[in-house]
């Protein structure tokens, strides 16, 4: 199954939404852990939720299962961890949550996209949450947006 990502920094709304659309995305699981901040400008979640059905034509879910706990996204951002380090609990993480058993694939027969605030996938945990559900179900191809 081909799962989509896609974050929202130093993208213009039409960037972003253009990307989607031109994907074909109807469904965009927002794997962040704090999604109302008004330093997400037009991916805040009331506002994206809208944005999404008027111009995509697309559903908003979020997903926290998918994100980082507050104390390890705010260790990585205040440098006591690692990229690498980050990497590691991350994982050990989605390991412990069983994300493989608690997440339906059955969510993913829409063409979806899993957001977050990152610009681009190396340093993010989206890729991280679908590098680890291919490793269990061994049928996702991913494409970063």
């Amino acid at each position: 199954m081909e799962i989509y990502t896609i974050g929202f920094t130093k993208k213009p709304a039409i960037e972003f939404f253009e990307k989607l659309k031109q994907a074909g995305i109807k469904r965009v699981l927002d794997v962040r852990l704090k999604n109302t901040s008004q330093l997400s400008g037009f991916a805040k979640r009331g506002d994206l939720e809208y944005f999404l059905e008027k111009i995509c034509g697309a559903e908003y879910l979020h997903e926290p299962l998918l994100a980082p706990t507050d104390d390890l996204m705010k260790a990585y951002k205040k440098k006591k961890l690692t990229w690498h380090e980050y990497e590691k609990q991350f994982l050990a993480l989605m390991a412990e949550r069983e994300i493989e058993k608690k997440i339906d694939p059955e969510i993913f027969t829409a063409p979806t996209a899993l957001l977050c605030s990152e610009g681009s996938p190396e340093f993010c945990h989206r890729r991280l949450a679908l590098e680890y559900l291919n490793a269990k179900w061994k049928n996702v191809v991913i494409i970063h947006l």
